[in-house]
């Protein structure tokens, strides 16, 4: 009997224990569902919120990729331009602190062109650089001297224009400006209009102790020409030159370098050797004997090329001008200026009063 009453009080122990276990399940995973309730709320109540910043972050992410790459676009594209696109914005540093008076501008002439060239420039540009400008040509003449003084220098060449005269004028040139202890010189001819305030902006550019060598060529390809060596000997030999005709400066430093080919009788001697004219020989000593480049310019400007491409707007940024002939017919800048074509054929007068339109003779209209 005890033993039956012990099995139930067992049983019942075990049943209420059961109980128990199972109501405290219950209750444990009511709790945690009223957790998850809770916590779905909070999501719910700030996930509007949350959400909004979530795409306003992603949106500026982007805008910012998309602004970076945007700058980053316009960088390259600024580094890629060409490099004149900057500079025609802003005129490039002087290498030196240069003025008129450091420049010697030889003029070569005849005596036949005194008064249908040279009194044209005497009246223009010359006007305003006498003690710049020296006038190499080969008779006396009296008027010429009392408009210019010293500064008309009688070669005693000859009158024609073959090479030997004209290398015979250029020795005297450079002896000359040897003398003359100036930092360029620079060789004009007498149909060339020289822009000298240009010019000095121009030449500031390099230094004028180093080899610098400035012009423009008049032809598409080096010359060729045959060297005499002596003993029969020859030697083919092709080299740039800077034409006369458009004008050409050296710096002093090249200059005095020349001076075993180019100082006193030896410029005709090197002349002969090659069989060429004055600017030829200058383009063989500097860069076929001392292997120093020609530095292109397109601001010189000779009779032998198309002047009507010259528009009025850029024709102050020009050193030299000139007018000829081309193709057969009238070469002169195409510039409807102060005086009509008949009255200046040149059309230097109307230059002239385009860049110094307080010239005394120039029609007070014209204004640059």
């Amino acid at each position: 009997m005890f033993k039956n009453n012990g099995k139930k009080t067992a049983i019942s122990i075990a049943s209420t224990a059961c109980l128990c276990l199972l109501l405290l399940l219950v209750a444990v995973q009511q709790h945690h569902y009223r957790a998850q309730v809770v916590v779905e709320e909070e999501e719910r109540t700030h996930g509007e919120d949350t959400g909004t910043r979530s795409v306003e972050q992603d949106a500026g992410v982007k805008r910012g990729f998309s602004a970076y790459f945007t700058k980053l676009a316009r960088g390259r594209r600024e580094v890629e331009k060409p490099a004149h696109s900057s500079a025609s914005s802003a005129e490039p540093l002087p290498a030196e602190d240069i003025s008129a008076d450091d420049i010697f501008i030889a003029v070569k002439t005849t005596k036949k062109f005194h008064q249908s060239r040279l009194n044209l420039l005497l009246d223009t540009w010359i006007s305003r650089n006498m003690q710049q400008t020296y006038i190499f040509t080969d008779g006396e003449d009296e008027e010429l001297k009392k408009k210019i003084g010293s500064h008309a220098i009688n070669t005693n060449c000859s009158a024609a224009h073959s090479r030997q005269a004209l290398s015979c004028k250029m020795a005297v040139e450079y002896d000359k400006f040897i003398e003359s202890g100036k930092k360029w010189f620079c060789h004009v001819d007498d149909d060339n209009y020289v822009n000298v305030r240009t010019l000095v902006k121009f030449l500031s550019q390099y230094p004028h102790t180093q080899d610098m060598y400035l012009g423009k060529p008049s032809l598409d390809r080096p010359i060729e020409a045959t060297e005499r060596l002596g003993d029969n000997k020859m030697k083919p030999v092709n080299f740039w030159f800077a034409t006369g005709g458009a004008g050409f400066c050296v710096s002093r430093g090249l200059a005095l370098k020349m001076s075993p080919w180019a100082s006193g009788g030896h410029f005709m001697n090197t002349a002969e050797k090659i069989r060429l004219p004055d600017d030829c020989t200058i383009g063989y000593i500097i860069e076929s004997v001392l292997g120093v480049p020609l530095t292109r310019s397109n601001l010189f400007h000779s009779h032998l090329e198309n002047l009507q491409q010259v528009s009025r707007s850029e024709i102050h940024k020009q050193i030299t001008l000139s007018y000829g002939m081309f193709e057969n017919k009238s070469n002169i800048i195409n510039l409807k200026g102060a005086f009509p074509v008949e009255e200046d054929p040149s059309r230097f007068k109307s230059v002239h009063c385009l860049l110094y339109p307080d010239t005394p003779w120039c029609p007070p209209q014209v204004a640059f």
